[in-house]
C-alpha cells in the first residue's frame, strides 16, 4: 500500500494554470489553506467520479534514502512505489503533494509502474479539499487524525 505524508507549508501561489496537454495534471488543482492541515490541494473545477485527476513527481529515492530523509521530520512528503523504491515530492510543483489526509477521503492514491496517481473516487466539486487515505505512514499511529470526517480513526 503506497504512503503518503505531508510536506511543511510552502510558498506555493494561491492558484495554478488549468492543466495543459501532456502534463499530469488532468484537472485544475488548487493549493491554498486547508481546514485539516496546513496547504491543501482543492478541485479548481469540476472532477467526475473515477476520472483521473492527475500525478505527483518528484525525485526517485530508495527506501533506505526515505527512511532516513523522514527521520525526525514532523512533515515529509515520500511515497513508496515499491519494496525498494520511492518517490521524494519535497521539491515537486505538483499540486497533489498537498493533498490531506481523510478518513473518508474523495480521491484515491494508486501506484502503477512507479507512478503516483490520484482518482477521484465519487464526484467532487469545485472548491472541494481533495483528501486521500494515508494508509500506513511515517507516524506509525503516533500523530492526531484531523480530518473530522464521522467514523474518523483518531490516529494516523
Amino acid at each position: 500500500m503506497p504512503r503518503l505524508v505531508q510536506l511543511p507549508p510552502a510558498l506555493v501561489p494561491d492558484d495554478v494554470a488549468p492543466p495543459a496537454r501532456g502534463k499530469p495534471q488532468k484537472f485544475m488543482v488548487v493549493v491554498r489553506e486547508s481546514s485539516i492541515d496546513g496547504q491543501g490541494a482543492f478541485a479548481g473545477e469540476a472532477i467526475a467520479q473515477r476520472r483521473k485527476i492527475g500525478e505527483i513527481r518528484g525525485e526517485a529515492i530508495s527506501i533506505q534514502e526515505a527512511q532516513q530523509r523522514a527521520r525526525g521530520q514532523a512533515r515529509i512528503m515520500i511515497i513508496a512505489v515499491s519494496e525498494r523504491r520511492a518517490i521524494d515530492a519535497t521539491h515537486s510543483l505538483d499540486p497533489l503533494r498537498f493533498a490531506n489526509h481523510s478518513c473518508r477521503p474523495n480521491a484515491s492514491l494508486r501506484v502503477r509502474q512507479g507512478r503516483v496517481e490520484f482518482y477521484a473516487m465519487r464526484d467532487v466539486a469545485p472548491g472541494e479539499e481533495i483528501t486521500v487515505n494515508y494508509g500506513e505512514t511515517h507516524h506509525q499511529g503516533r500523530l492526531r487524525c484531523r480530518c473530522g470526517a464521522p467514523g474518523c480513526v483518531g490516529l494516523l
